[in-house]
Formats: C-alpha cells, structure tokens, sequence
C-alpha cells in the first residue's frame, strides 16, 4: 500500500454503503499487508472501504476491506497491472464526527461535514468533448459524473443533489455526464445508457436521463421505449438505434478510460479534475465549488 493512503470507513446507516466499489476482489488484496487483510472482519455491515488520501500526521489506518461480492468484469481481471491504481488518486478528505468518519444520517447532518483539501491534491484530465453536458461551456465548475443508471447510490444522488446543484450555481456550473456501468452486478446498466445516447439523437439525451433516475425503478427494453413514447421522440428510430447498439462502443470506451484512469466505484466525480468519490451530500460539493470559485483551491 503506498505511503500516505489510509482506508476510512463511509457510513450510511441502514441504508448501506454510499457507492458501489466494482474493484473490491481479490486483485485489489495483492500486495497489501497481513495486518490488513487479516482484519477484513473488522468492516462494519454498513459500511463500505474506500481510499481516501490523509493528512500528515493522521493516526493509524482503519483497517478492513467491504462488499467482496462485487466483481470486477472478467477481461479486467486477466491482469493484475493497475488493479492499485486507484489507490493513487488523491481525494477530498471528508472530516465529519471522529477521524476519518462521516456519520451520515446518524447523529450527524450534512451540514456537520467538512472538507479538507490536502496540499498535495491532483487535478486529473478528464476529457469532455462529444460527452452529455447541461450547463454553460464557459463555466468555472465542470462536474464530470462517472455513472450507472442501476446503481442506487447514483439514483439517490440525483434525487438528492443534482438539481440542487444545477439550481443554486445556475450559470457557474457545467454538469457532464459519463458512463461507467457495472457490468458484473447491474445487468441493465449499459442497455440504459446505450438507450440514453439513442435518445441524444433526437436531442432528449437529459429528459431520458431524468426518466431514468426519476425514481420509477423501471429498466429494461419495454420501458425504454415507454421512456421514448412518452418523451415524444420517434419511437421506431429510437428502437433501431438501441437494437443496433449504435452506442456501445462509446459507453465501452467511456468505462474503459475511467477505469484506465482509476475509477473504480460509482458514483465518481471530477470536480474541475478534483476526485470525489461516492454519493456526497449536497454541502459537500457545496463546499468544495465555493472554495473553488474563492480561488482557496490551488490548481
């Protein structure tokens, strides 16, 4: 394990862990030290365990890895070259009630929560171009979402905080959205993106993406084209281009870069290249785009 990265448990109460972890298997254990793999047991069943970059000086690691039930995708596991990379993203460090825990929904509310920028945080290049986006192009905030449209943790993080976002910053935010679905666990994943590309032709790529975070719990070919039906798109088109798999390689390629890159767990973030991983809360991100329009942020 490199020096400096630490795991902390995310809590979420009953309602799980905050994010899925697609890399949490036996390849991500190579290398890493018997006393940390010895204690696996020590994970809460409500929590999940996550890299999160700390801050010279802090006490000893939480020791513990989550949700082993979530496999990586089969080509990905041929080769161990990368598989600890993602440990080498520098991420916001989440200060909430004690070190390294952000009680969420337990006795703590969001607005407790606090964000640490560590001195040595990276901005990534994460590409954009021909990418979903809503928002100004000249905006001061780019948020980049590395997403899947099963993931339950995305879905409450719509529900919660999208629009809040897109709301309060109004002309100072530019919302991209990319996909990155977990083929092993959510079967439905990269049909509905290739569905909302399809509906991106006929210029509905954002109504299709809130029909299918919309809380409706409905995935599949019947209610995709419900979707297009009622979004009054032509039906026949769209049913072609979704059985063509017009958009597979670019769902494909979009998961392929992320992963590449180190993303490993949806939702996952890019703010202005800044890693945020997992399903924050709204003052989380609140915090981070005030501090970066304050210029408290160094690029």
């Amino acid at each position: 394990m490199q020096s400096g990265m630490t795991f902390f448990i995310l809590r979420t109460g009953a309602s799980g862990a905050i994010g899925y972890n697609a890399r949490m298997d036996e390849n991500l254990t190579a290398g890493m030290p018997d006393d940390i793999l010895n204690e696996s047991a020590d994970v809460p069943a409500d929590g999940v365990a996550v890299p999160i970059s700390t801050a010279q000086g802090t006490g000893s690691p939480l020791r513990g890895l989550a949700d082993r039930r979530v496999v990586r995708r089969a080509q990905l596991k041929k080769s161990s070259q990368g598989s600890l990379m993602w440990l080498a993203l520098p991420l916001v460090f989440l200060m909430g009630l004690g070190v390294g825990w952000l009680m969420w929904g337990q006795g703590a509310a969001a607005s407790d929560t606090q964000v640490k920028i560590n001195a040595d945080l990276k901005r990534y290049d994460v590409p954009t171009d021909g990418d979903p986006s809503i928002g100004p192009e000249g905006a001061p905030i780019t948020l980049v979402e590395f997403s899947d449209y099963q993931c339950p943790y995305c879905e409450s993080w719509y529900q919660d905080v999208y629009s809040r976002l897109l709301t309060d910053y109004k002309d100072k935010i530019r919302f991209v959205y990319r996909d990155f679905p977990l083929y092993s666990i959510h079967p439905e994943a990269q049909p509905a993106a290739e569905a909302a590309n399809c509906a991106g032709e006929q210029n509905a790529y954002w109504q299709f993406h809130d029909a299918l975070f919309g809380g409706k719990n409905r995935l599949g070919a019947a209610a995709y084209t419900q979707y297009a039906s009622e979004l009054g798109l032509n039906v026949d088109q769209f049913n072609q281009c979704v059985s063509e798999h017009r958009y597979k390689s670019e769902v494909d390629a979009d998961f392929n870069f992320a992963s590449n890159l180190g993303v490993s767990s949806t939702p996952t973030f890019f703010l202005n290249g800044m890693a945020v991983v997992g399903a924050q809360p709204y003052d989380v991100f609140k915090q981070l785009i005030d501090k970066e329009l304050a210029g408290e942020i160094k690029k």
